[in-house]
């Protein structure tokens, strides 16, 4: 019996002994378990912000972007061009003989009518050269005349066979050579008047001396080494334009144009086309277009810039963009077009006038394409892009 208390007091011992290690592997396990959820958790977050953060890049590599759509211009029927206005006719005379100028009658500014004398050139060498050549066609005639006594002699006498026919012959061609030299001194008598007749300078046609540039005393020399004057004919004038190839199946003779000129800013003159040279320039992709307009007060000065401003009728007016859509690079002029999947199309495009906000497109777009507002410099071909507005051209395109 004392044996079984002693068993059972240590079996009593025991069993707290037993709960308390119990309790424990229950705590580490709640411990273990907090950890794993936590440590699950902050995987499971982590996740989150990754697949977050990768939604957010994907949403900020979209640009959003507004876009325009191009309109035809309505103002297209009128169109400024820059010209040059030039005299209807503008000649540079020169000196057609030797000598030294004697006298001239007109200076710079001077209206001259055609036919009229503009200066005295003093040419003695052409005038002795001229009294030679009328000697020498005296001589000539006088030596003619003796030829055609002699063979007109031989002739007779050969009806009495006095003479050969041989020596008839020799003196009947003798004769013609007498012919022969005098018609050579006579043409070069007249060649020599002709010269000595261009020491009157005349004025070719009616218009303004331009130029004097010679004075009394100085050497003139036969050809064009120097000019004497320059004539311009100022009643009528012609200014030379080039027209863009888009408007050149509307540019024929009879299209009215004005010209406006920066000295009389509250003017314009009215003229029209006349011709045109038929052919574009390949290397400005321009029809040279002469305007005929008349100037009959010469208010007008040749050699002054003017603007054009043409009246057309155009089959195909040309589009208008915003200016702010334009983007320059090292291939020219472009916009920005999105597509129907969204990504961006550079478009190299060729500007006509400039009108400040809006510019004028002669090729490149169409009326369908989505052309991006203020495009950002960073923009490339197949950019992905996200449309917010789309609106057509400005309103100021007219």
């Amino acid at each position: 019996m004392g044996y079984d208390d002693t068993q059972n007091h240590r079996e009593g011992e025991g069993a707290p002994e037993r709960r308390g290690r119990s309790w424990r592997v229950i705590l580490f396990a709640i411990v273990v378990l907090v950890f794993v959820g936590i440590a699950l958790w902050g995987i499971e977050n982590r996740r989150g912000v990754r697949a977050s953060l990768n939604s957010s890049a994907k949403s900020a590599a979209i640009t959003p972007v507004a876009v325009v759509r191009a309109l035809p211009s309505s103002s297209a029927g009128e169109i400024l061009l820059p010209g040059n206005i030039q005299a209807y006719l503008e000649t540079p005379i020169y000196a057609r003989t030797n000598g030294y100028l004697k006298k001239w009658y007109f200076d710079i500014g001077a209206r001259v009518k055609a036919g009229q004398l503009l200066a005295d050139i003093d040419t003695p060498e052409i005038d002795q050269e001229l009294r030679q050549a009328q000697a020498a066609e005296q001589q000539a005639q006088a030596n003619l005349d003796l030829a055609k006594i002699t063979a007109d002699r031989w002739v007779e006498l050969l009806k009495s066979d006095g003479v050969s026919q041989q020596e008839v012959d020799q003196n009947v061609s003798a004769y013609k050579a007498r012919q022969a030299d005098l018609l050579a001194a006579e043409a070069n008598v007249h060649r020599l008047k002709d010269l000595q007749s261009f020491k009157e300078v005349i004025a070719p046609f009616s218009g303004i001396v331009t130029v004097r540039s010679v004075d009394v005393g100085a050497l003139i020399q036969n050809g064009n080494s120097v000019q004497l004057f320059r004539m311009a004919q100022t009643n009528l004038l012609r200014i030379y334009v080039g027209v863009p190839q888009v408007y050149s199946r509307s540019m024929v003779a009879g299209v009215p144009a004005d010209l406006q000129i920066p000295e009389f800013p509250r003017r314009t003159f009215p003229g029209k086309v006349v011709r045109t040279a038929g052919s574009i320039d390949p290397a400005s992709r321009t029809l040279l277009t002469e305007v005929q307009v008349p100037n009959p007060t010469g208010e007008l000065l040749p050699g002054a810039y003017a603007t054009v401003n043409f009246h057309l009728k155009l089959v195909e007016p040309p589009l208008m963009i915003p200016s702010n859509t334009l983007i320059f690079r090292s291939k020219g002029s472009q916009v920005a077009v999105v597509t129907p999947q969204g990504t961006v199309q550079l478009k190299t495009v060729v500007i006509g006038r400039d009108l400040g906000t809006s510019m004028e497109v002669l090729s490149g777009i169409d009326s369908n394409d989505a052309i991006v507002l203020n495009p950002p410099d960073s923009i490339g071909d197949g950019d992905v892009v996200n449309v917010t507005q789309t609106s057509p051209a400005d309103s100021k395109a007219k």
